[in-house]
């Protein structure tokens, strides 16, 4: 598994420190018993020969200097017996032994002149300065394990607010107060941000005012257009000004889409009654006649209806106005919707005609854009294929 978490380092790398710091100490205690095992061994060995040496002289054993060497003679004979048993069970009743018996370090000095069971009453120190020097530097590390983590509870923070504001909230504030690195990065995030929410605004304060200025006209053309005693120049005119008010009215759309300001309503709907609502907003007389509709079986598709209908619609536009024979036909059929138009197969990669404005001889380019946009949202993709003269268009 591979570890990408600043987090999980950090947590690896104190985990580490504290088991080296703990494999460390139990080296140094193991070591200082080694130690003290060593210094008991000589001085034992040491005692046995100046006991021997000392009887050997005096013909007896010097009591003043085991007591000194603080080793103790042991003459309680239940004891004595008791001892004995233990070292010949365990086969080392010999001239010279050291064992531990009932946590007592025993010597047993037998040779031709003299029999002597000791105990050796040196036990190693309890190491106490060791565990203290340890345990500081224990707290020490979790303190600064702790420090550190503290000061990347920012990162969270900023981390929920980056995410608020990718779902389209801009009404965020991250600013930090701390003269750190999560902190700067906060900051000149918050100023990101604030710079964009600026330019938004004036963004759609500007198409608004647009939108809003050519409904004027609009308005005033379709009230002369009444006045006019010719019923179909008055048909013809009613139907362009009709046209330039259903686009205004996508065009507001579209800019609550970019701007991530649209709600959708999703429901349920048939792929028929989609097709067949988003023909009527094509605005033409006698759509059939342009539009061959093959429903093989029909399927229902939770979508928004109103802007579901947009990317048919818009789709259908670009089939009728880009084909050789001015038709198209649409087919229904196992979850998918394909508009096949004949023509030429597009000069560039299907992705390249999703920008915005892209180079268009009939339009402004942003059908395709607007529906990739809604798709999107819908979490839906548009494929295409050119087969047989063909131009296929597939919504999955």
């Amino acid at each position: 598994m591979i570890i990408t978490s600043l987090r999980s380092k950090i947590r690896i790398v104190f985990s580490v420190t504290l088991l080296l710091l703990g494999a460390l100490f139990a080296f140094s205690i193991k070591y200082d018993h080694a130690m003290i095992e060593e210094r008991n061994v000589a001085q034992e060995q040491a005692i046995s020969h100046y006991l021997y040496t000392y009887y050997l002289k005096h013909g007896k054993i010097d009591e003043a200097y085991l007591d000194a060497q603080n080793v103790s003679l042991i003459t309680d004979k239940g004891m004595v017996v008791q001892i004995e048993r233990f070292f010949k069970e365990k086969g080392k009743f010999k001239r010279y032994a050291v064992d531990t018996f009932r946590l007592k370090r025993i010597m047993i000095i037998n040779n031709d002149r003299f029999k002597l069971i000791l105990e050796n009453k040196n036990k190693p120190k309890f190491p106490l300065k060791r565990i203290l020097v340890f345990s500081t530097v224990f707290i020490l590390i979790v303190l600064l394990y702790l420090w550190i983590m503290r000061s990347l509870l920012p990162l969270s923070t900023l981390k929920s607010q980056i995410q608020t504001f990718s779902k389209g909230d801009l009404d965020i504030e991250c600013k930090s107060d701390k003269n750190d690195e999560i902190a700067e990065v906060a900051n000149e995030f918050d100023h990101a941000v604030t710079m964009i929410r600026e330019l938004l605004h004036s963004r759609q304060l500007f198409l608004r005012a647009i939108m809003h200025e050519l409904k004027t006209p609009i308005a005033k053309g379709r009230l002369v257009s009444e006045m006019l005693e010719d019923e179909k120049n008055k048909t013809r005119l009613h139907s362009i000004f009709e046209r330039l008010n259903l686009l205004i009215d996508e065009f507001a759309k579209i800019e609550k889409i970019t701007s991530k300001n649209f709600e959708l309503t999703i429901k349920p709907y048939k792929m028929s009654d989609l097709l067949e609502a988003s023909e009527d907003m094509l605005m033409i007389e006698n759509p059939k006649r342009l539009i061959t509709t093959q429903i093989k079986k029909d399927y229902s598709k939770e979508v928004d209806f109103e802007l579901f209908t947009l990317v048919i619609k818009n789709l259908l536009d670009n089939g009728i106005k880009y084909s050789t024979d001015k038709h198209i036909t649409v087919v229904i059929d196992n979850d998918i919707i394909k508009i096949i138009n004949r023509g030429e197969a597009l000069n560039e990669p299907l992705e390249n005609y999703f920008k915005p404005f892209h180079a268009s001889k009939k339009g402004l380019g942003l059908g395709l854009y607007i529906v990739k946009s809604i798709l999107d949202i819908h979490h839906m993709e548009l494929h295409y294929t050119h087969e047989d003269g063909e131009n296929i268009f597939t919504v999955v």
